[in-house]
């Protein structure tokens, strides 16, 4: 009986989560603009989708200001995790405490700040500050995914290589990234994740004839979704659906690999 309770629960819990995305691609599909009345069948919005200029240039801001930042972010929290995880004591509280600020301050508190900000330096808002506010919040993301990788590290392998004469920079490169790339390649997701869902730090850090996905719903938004939004929803949907469900196969079938050694 607590069994099947169990198994009831988590069914609900799924329901909960995903039925709204199957109601959306459900009426990506709906031969109508009305949201809760199914017409018929088509594939128009599919078809508007991609003749619709301002969805397109919306999403083509989005990825390029997703792909510099999730670079960027990640390259400099990475390095900063490997920083942190040799400093102790004091040093180490205050600076993690630093880098928790930003994950625990509401959006709009950073958001209305880095808009400040840009004005006392008198920088115009555009790409630039879009791309800089979004590397911003998400380093401290990139920190806390890589950190605790390092941290479980063995450190004696990175010891031996310098001792085997390897530079730091070195040691680093061919020793440190191997071994913390899951971690990187976390982080990075999560930057990636986390700069096309935001929408209050680029509304306030964005400035004319830039706007990313999220702005451009917001503007439909108060005029009617278009449809056409479904089929877009339903396209990044699937692609990630197909990405993390490749990405788990070949770590499964990458587990039951073993390495086979020919006598000479």
């Amino acid at each position: 009986m607590r069994k099947a309770l169990s198994k009831i629960y988590t069914a609900l819990i799924f329901i909960f989560l995903y039925a709204p995305i199957v109601v959306m691609m459900v009426f990506s599909f709906n031969d109508s603009k009305l949201r809760g009345k199914w017409v018929g069948f088509t594939t128009n919005w599919y078809v508007e989708l991609f003749q619709n200029p301002e969805i397109i240039a919306a999403v083509r801001t989005t990825l390029i200001v997703g792909v510099v930042s999730t670079i960027i972010a990640t390259a400099i929290g990475t390095v900063s995790a490997i920083g942190i995880s040799e400093l102790r004591g004091r040093k180490r509280s205050v600076i993690l405490n630093i880098n928790y600020l930003p994950v625990l301050n509401p959006d709009i508190i950073t958001a209305i700040s880095l808009m400040g900000l840009y004005g006392f330096l008198k920088m115009e808002l555009g790409y630039t500050t879009m791309i800089l506010s979004h590397i911003m919040f998400c380093i401290p993301y990139v920190v806390l995914s890589v950190l605790p990788a390092v941290e479980t590290m063995d450190k004696n392998i990175v010891e031996a290589a310098l001792d085997l004469g390897a530079t730091p920079s070195y040691a680093i490169r061919k020793v440190v990234l191997p071994n913390i790339k899951n971690a990187i390649f976390s982080g990075a997701l999560i930057s990636f994740t986390l700069s096309i869902d935001d929408f209050a730090i680029s509304y306030f850090t964005s400035g004319n004839g830039v706007s990313n996905l999220s702005m451009t719903i917001y503007s439909m938004a108060r005029r009617g979704i278009n449809p056409s939004i479904n089929a877009l929803s339903t396209i990044i949907f699937v692609a990630v659906f197909v990405f993390l469900f490749l990405s788990n196969r070949k770590a499964i079938f990458g587990k039951g690999e073993t390495n086979t050694f020919m006598p000479q």
